[in-house]
């Protein structure tokens, strides 16, 4: 194998990830183990996201705030279960400005224990309530096994951190933010989830409900793409986040929390990708479309580039992201290739016989080789393009959804679930006891993954235990 041909998904699903990471100019390792770079492609990449996702909080009342990276060990120890789940995989500063530390601080692992001591600070009364801040940041958890995007000690993410008045406002709240993770993923990612609640075993530290959405990777893994947790009065208690109520008496607030992290570029690397390289959805594409001027002499580079400016111009003016690859010390072969492990949407290719016809070859991503390529006028040309990237976009989501639904299966017994979880996902009734739960886990490596909101009517007998069950729940392996 040549060494800059990726490996193929078939090969080695794992290698060509890593690979096609680096290749792609998305990330590169960093000093500190465990640490990544976010290359300026990535994170162009991370800015979409965020512009997507932020304008979602704030059409939903969100406001955005910052909060220190430092947090007092101390904070930790206030809520049980939260210093519980989290002091294996936090980094502590002992020392500063050159002296040791009266109290030793945790770089954040995420956020509820200071912003919970912000907001005790800040609420008095009902008219405080609600308190909806987004904060935009980085985390870290010292975590033993990394995986570029997917799973590194620190990233980039945005938490979401509200205080309400009552249960089922913040209850509310959890929902309203897993319908914005499901809308932006399917929307702007082109990729399609599970909305659903967790198991108890695997609910977020310190929270009473945590919900998800979950989504198939090109390899049938399954990985959680966004949670949003229901804390009750859990934090509030930890923390005396008290109000004064509409009739004068002292209760606890409600409160919530709900994160999405740059593991969204893993998991749309993930779903889209083939053995070419990336695949963006044009939404969030960091380019939608690239032309590539062909000629071989300088008679016909006069000819070819005052087209490739001018369809430039009329792209870019109309919002289109378009880059002109004007590279004149490699092939166009070299640079098709180029492209499209980058996963540019949309190649538009502009020859001397293309400005004769007044045509332009395009060339869509989404399907590789000659079925995804057409000749198309220069004419309305802006129009075309439009279409082409709405187009690919429904096409991408469709792709995805067809793949994870070919990949879904009901088995029959226990022994089915088994061979199932090894290639897919298995969707059966469950007890919902831990015991079932972690025979399975044991016995396949596989996990509860979601239990979804839609629930069938009728009931069914656990797949593991065989007792009677009310709960459809999807088991797979996962990153």
């Amino acid at each position: 194998m040549a060494k800059d041909k990726l490996p193929t998904q078939a090969e080695n699903f794992s290698e060509w990830y890593n690979q096609l990471v680096l290749k792609a100019e998305l990330a590169d390792y960093a000093p500190v183990r465990g640490c990544m770079v976010v290359r300026p492609y990535g994170w162009t990449l991370w800015e979409n996201m965020q512009a997507g996702l932020d304008r979602r909080f704030k059409e939903t009342g969100h406001v955005n705030a910052a909060f220190p990276t430092l947090i007092p060990m101390s904070f930790f120890e206030k809520e049980k279960d939260h210093v519980e789940g989290f002091s294996p995989e936090l980094a502590v500063v002992t020392h500063g400005g050159g002296q040791e530390l009266e109290e030793k601080l945790a770089v954040r692992p995420t956020s509820e224990t200071i912003i919970g001591y912000m907001y005790s600070k800040w609420v008095q009364s009902w008219r405080d309530l609600p308190i909806l801040i987004n904060q935009w940041g980085s985390v870290m958890r010292w975590e033993l096994r990394t995986k570029l995007f997917l799973r590194t000690a620190e990233f980039y993410w945005q938490e979401g951190h509200t205080a309400h008045a009552t249960a089922d406002e913040a209850m509310e709240e959890t929902y309203q933010m897993l319908d914005v993770y499901a809308d932006f993923a399917e929307t702007d990612c082109a990729i399609p989830v599970v909305k659903g609640r967790k198991s108890e075993t695997e609910r977020f530290a310190g929270a009473q409900m945590t919900t998800g959405i979950e989504s198939m990777m090109g390899d049938t893994k399954a990985l959680q793409s966004g949670t949003s947790h229901y804390f009750g009065q859990n934090f509030a208690k930890a923390f005396e986040i008290d109000f004064l109520n509409k009739d004068n008496e002292l209760e606890h607030a409600y409160t919530t929390s709900w994160g999405m992290s740059t593991r969204m570029i893993g998991a749309l690397i993930m779903v889209h990708g083939d053995d070419q390289g990336l695949k963006m959805p044009p939404k969030i594409a960091p380019i939608q479309v690239v032309i590539v001027p062909i000629f071989r002499k300088d008679h016909e580079k006069e000819m070819v580039m005052p087209v490739v400016d001018k369809v430039f111009a009329e792209l870019k003016e109309a919002g289109v992201r378009v880059k002109v690859d004007d590279r004149e010390q490699t092939s166009p072969g070299f640079k098709f290739n180029d492209w499209e492990m980058r996963g540019v949407p949309l190649r538009l290719e502009i020859g001397p016989k293309d400005v004769e016809k007044g045509s332009v070859a395009m060339a869509r991503r989404d399907i590789p080789g000659r079925d995804g390529k057409t000749f198309v006028s220069q004419e309305g040309l802006l129009a075309t393009v439009q279409e082409m990237l709405d187009t690919i976009q429904t096409s991408m989501f469709e792709a995805a959804k067809k793949f994870r639904d070919d990949n879904i299966h009901d088995p029959a017994d226990y022994e089915a679930l088994k061979e199932v979880v090894q290639k897919g996902w298995a969707f059966s009734w469950w007890c919902e006891s831990a015991e079932c739960e972690a025979k399975v886990k044991e016995d396949t490596k596989a996990t509860t993954r979601v239990i979804p909101l839609d629930q069938p009517e009728d009931e069914g007998n656990c797949i593991v235990c065989g007792s009677k069950a009310a709960t459809k729940v999807y088991f797979a392996k996962a990153y």
